[in-house]
């Protein structure tokens, strides 16, 4: 069975998604669990391991990218998914940026959306994709081949490959 843990501080919403969520999937097919608070969330995800995590951003104590951002250092193999009513870019970026979000649900979500969307990330696994900082690299190669290849000393230096000149002469 897979787990789902949505967090939102709108007890409405939690109850609104858990009624869609258990009428869509049986029992044993998914696991839900709402909390209206963020810090108990992440006291569950310190306990409890889910698939996937839907957060609101917009709540009091902490805010949605933040508890992503713990989420993906506390459970990386978690896919993490957001749900707001704000409508600024840079919301979206810095949840994607920083906390690596699966995908940004608005609200008032299309019900048929979030449930395609749920059942791409029921299906996810954030460890067979490349992380940023991979994708980084690939590109980097392409465009100057060897560059990432880099040997590094025990105080943090580069080392250069081969032997060091002997002599003044050879430099």
């Amino acid at each position: 069975m897979k787990r789902l843990l949505i967090v939102d501080d709108e007890t409405p919403v939690l109850h609104a998604l858990r009624r869609l969520l258990q009428n869509h999937f049986k029992p044993q097919q998914l696991g839900v669990e709402i909390c209206a608070d963020s810090l108990h969330a992440l006291q569950r995800l310190h306990e409890v391991h889910f698939d996937v995590l839907i957060c609101d951003y917009g709540m009091p104590r902490m805010d949605g990218v933040t508890l992503l951002v713990r989420a993906r250092e506390l459970a990386p193999r978690t896919v993490r998914m957001m749900l707001t009513a704000a409508t600024d870019f840079g919301t979206v970026l810095a949840a994607v940026n920083r906390a690596g979000v699966f995908r940004y649900i608005p609200k008032p979500w299309s019900e048929q959306q979030l449930l395609a969307d749920l059942g791409a990330a029921l299906v996810f696994d954030p460890a067979a994709a490349p992380s940023i900082e991979e994708l980084e690299r690939r590109r980097l190669e392409g465009l100057e081949p060897g560059i990432t290849q880099v040997e590094w000393g025990p105080n943090g230096e580069v080392l250069m490959p081969g032997p060091l000149p002997t002599r003044l002469s050879e430099f």
